[in-house]
């Protein structure tokens, strides 16, 4: 018997990804192409949905904000909001390697030593972007980091577009939405406002209007479809 298909939504989390299909067509982008069996995903500034058309199962890698510069070299912002086929950049043929084993243990291996080879292979730390993606992370304000920095704004734009993808204002954004989403997790939407202040929105409406912008649905909507198993990969129901 064939299995029901099962939309899931990605929602904004300012980590790049490295995800593996062991079975290949199985999933499908919201214009109903085949995701690659092996793909690495860029940043996302909006909330997209994918398609599973059977059972399935996933091994999934995060990534620093920064690693599509620093172990691809690859420009960050080209792969904003996409996904594109691993084998298209970089030679190691990995995807032939994970389809002829069978351990799911041995898989994660191949992946781990992919990244580990690439990574002693990184000839340029990115150090000052690391810095300031750490710094939004924390949630500094954009002026507090240009000063310690010492970067104009339309510096800081450039360093971080480059090696997270995003803009200084957009990516400080996606932190403070996802700040806000682990308290929604925790209290719900009994306390909207509370979350709302606690994370440096004006006031509730504008918290609703980010959260409608970044997950597709309003806080409540968000309550009754989302099955969240895997962090802000929700099966909508």
């Amino acid at each position: 018997m064939k299995s029901e298909a099962k939309t899931f939504k990605i929602l904004p989390d300012g980590l790049p990804a490295l995800i593996f299909q062991e079975e290949a067509n199985l999933f499908l982008d919201n214009t109903g192409m085949t995701l690659p069996q092996l793909s690495i995903f860029g940043q996302s500034t909006r909330y997209t949905e994918h398609r599973a058309i059977g059972d399935f199962r996933l091994i999934g890698v995060y990534l620093e904000p920064t690693a599509l510069k620093t172990i691809f070299n690859l420009d960050a912002f080209e792969l904003n909001n996409k996904g594109v086929a691993l084998e298209d950049i970089v030679s190691e043929p990995i995807l032939e390697q994970l389809l002829n084993t069978v351990s799911i243990d041995r898989k994660i291996e191949l992946l781990s030593t992919l990244l580990l080879q690439r990574i002693q292979n990184v000839k340029q730390d990115a150090h000052k972007a690391k810095f300031a993606s750490r710094l939004l992370q924390e949630g500094r304000p954009l002026i507090a980091i240009q000063q310690e920095m010492n970067l104009s704004e339309r510096s800081l734009e450039r360093l971080l577009k480059q090696h997270v993808g995003v803009s200084p204002k957009m990516f400080a954004r996606i932190m403070r939405f996802q700040s806000s989403l682990n308290a929604f997790r925790e209290i719900n939407f009994k306390n909207l406002t509370d979350i709302a202040y606690t994370n440096d929105y004006f006031d509730q409406s504008h918290y609703i209007r980010e959260f409608k912008e970044f997950t597709g649905a309003s806080p409540t909507y968000f309550l009754q479809k989302a099955n969240e198993q895997l962090t802000n990969f929700p099966q909508w129901t």
